[in-house]
């Protein structure tokens, strides 16, 4: 059986490596390496795990079930693989909120198995109580992770938008009374949390679980589409809190620091999203900005007229240019049309275009979701900038190219003080000499709000599929 010393020892190396990967990830030039940690980290702690349960079964465990959780390494190692080969840039997000929700469900079913045999654990003795201590870290593990697997199957589905089901669609769902019904569910929860504490009996366990995946469910449903990253990188954080209180109750120190780790670089990159939009965290969780539009504005939008061109005429307007900033948007994404807009920038370069791209931190449906894009068509890492980094050059820019961007680049954030992105900061092509705007329509964007952009003289509006928008631009530029 492997020595308690080593286990520790390989489930620090594998911590280090998690840390290493978190390093790496922080940058695009280093997130292949941040990859390639974290997937050694995972590999070491996976390997050291079945050691431990191979150790077990030579102490007299089952083959039985030994046999079972070999069969669930083999069928989860399984499906994950053939989700990660066959998921669609466009699909990202929603493979991410699968994913949460099933780390959520995983906290849940564990610690319903700590609860039903303490003694298989190592925390009690056969009927001896759990330890208090014990039951809080239950406590908190389960109601955490029966949040995160109902809000994240909630997030997948407003991430999809294909579902009929009205929770499912990206518009907020709301009534009167939702917060303090949210609040008295809440006070509910905790009350069975802590009379489960006191009594180690079923019932208060179950009405707590049951609760919480009730409350996952209201607290998302509010939430629009334009506020779904901050959601994405809020339920990260939900999974690894979850994971680390598992992880106190198994005395498992690697579940506990890699639980840790995701929940806090979580926390952190909500926060970071949030000050992104000028939002707080509790304004999105008690109610997202991405209300329909009324009638009255889609009719003004509607009537209003816009000046167009077409591939040609972008073509041209970039070739004569001296600087070409690209602002990608989730059109971009849903049209797969990354790697023709590095061919289009490959041509520009070649004409002696200075090209540049600005990405905006909630721009697509998760955080980085611009970068991952842009990296999978292998475009230089020396051309993308972040917002604070590039808007100050706005100004000097000859043309800018917005592909399927819509909010982020939205000029009411700082024009219109009763905007409800008022004080968003947002990419400021609008000061740029030429904006061009590729779009299939003039809908709006996932805040439900029209704009101004898109009717300024220096605006020239696109319209088509981006992919084929994008080749149309790369043959007259041949």
């Amino acid at each position: 059986m492997i020595s308690a010393n080593l286990v520790t020892l390989l489930y620090l190396v594998a911590s280090v490596c998690f840390i290493q990967a978190l390093k790496g990830l922080s940058h695009p030039t280093t997130s292949r390496r941040g990859n390639a940690f974290g997937m050694i980290g995972m590999a070491i702690a996976i390997v050291t795990t079945a050691a431990l349960i191979v150790g077990l079964a030579r102490d007299g465990a089952t083959a039985a079930g030994l046999g079972r959780v070999v069969l669930g390494l083999l069928v989860g190692g399984a499906i994950g693989t053939v989700l990660a080969r066959k998921v669609q840039m466009t699909k990202m997000p929603e493979l991410i909120a699968f994913m949460h929700s099933m780390i959520g469900l995983a906290a849940v079913a564990i610690a319903t198995a700590v609860v039903a045999e303490p003694h298989a654990f190592g925390i009690a003795a056969v009927g001896a109580p759990i330890p208090v201590g014990n039951r809080l870290e239950l406590f908190i593990g389960t109601f955490v992770g029966a949040i995160t697997f109902s809000g994240s199957v909630i997030a997948f589905g407003k991430l999809s938008g294909k579902y009929k089901f009205r929770l499912f669609q990206g518009a907020p769902v709301v009534f009167p009374g939702q917060h303090m019904l949210n609040l008295l569910l809440a006070v509910l929860m905790l009350a069975c949390g802590f009379w489960f504490m006191a009594t180690q009996a079923w019932l208060p366990f179950i009405l707590m679980t049951a609760i919480a995946f009730l409350l996952g469910v209201l607290i998302i449903i509010p939430i629009g589409g334009a506020d779904m990253p901050v959601v994405i990188s809020m339920l990260n954080s939900y999974s690894g809190w979850a994971a680390a209180g598992i992880g106190f109750s198994l005395n498992n120190p690697m579940l506990i620091i890699a639980g840790s780790l995701v929940g806090s670089s979580g926390a952190i990159l909500s926060y970071i999203m949030c000050k992104a939009m000028n939002r707080s965290f509790f304004n999105v969780i008690l109610g997202g900005f991405g209300a329909e539009p009324s009638a009255a504005g889609t009719a003004d939008q509607v009537q209003r007229s816009v000046k167009s061109g077409s591939p040609d005429d972008a073509a041209f307007l970039m070739s004569n240019a001296e600087t070409v900033t690209i602002v990608p948007g989730y059109g971009l994404a849903v049209a797969r049309a990354q790697h023709a807009l590095k061919e289009l920038a490959a041509k520009l370069s070649a004409q002696g275009v200075t090209v540049k791209y600005a990405i905006h931190p909630v721009a697509g449906r998760m955080p980085g979701h611009m970068n991952v894009l842009l990296a999978e068509a292998e475009v230089p890492y020396d051309q993308v900038f972040e917002m604070d980094d590039i808007n100050g050059e706005f100004g000097q820019t000859d043309v800018v190219l917005v592909l399927g961007a819509n909010d982020v680049v939205n000029p009411a954030a700082k024009t219109d003080p009763n905007s409800p992105i008022a004080g968003m900061p947002i990419l400021e092509a609008y000061k740029a000499r030429t904006v061009i705007v590729n779009k299939r329509s003039m809908a709006a964007g996932y805040a439900g709000l029209d704009n101004e952009l898109f009717y300024m003289d220096k605006t020239m509006m696109v319209f088509g599929d981006a992919k084929k928008v994008l080749e149309d631009m790369v043959k007259a530029l041949e």
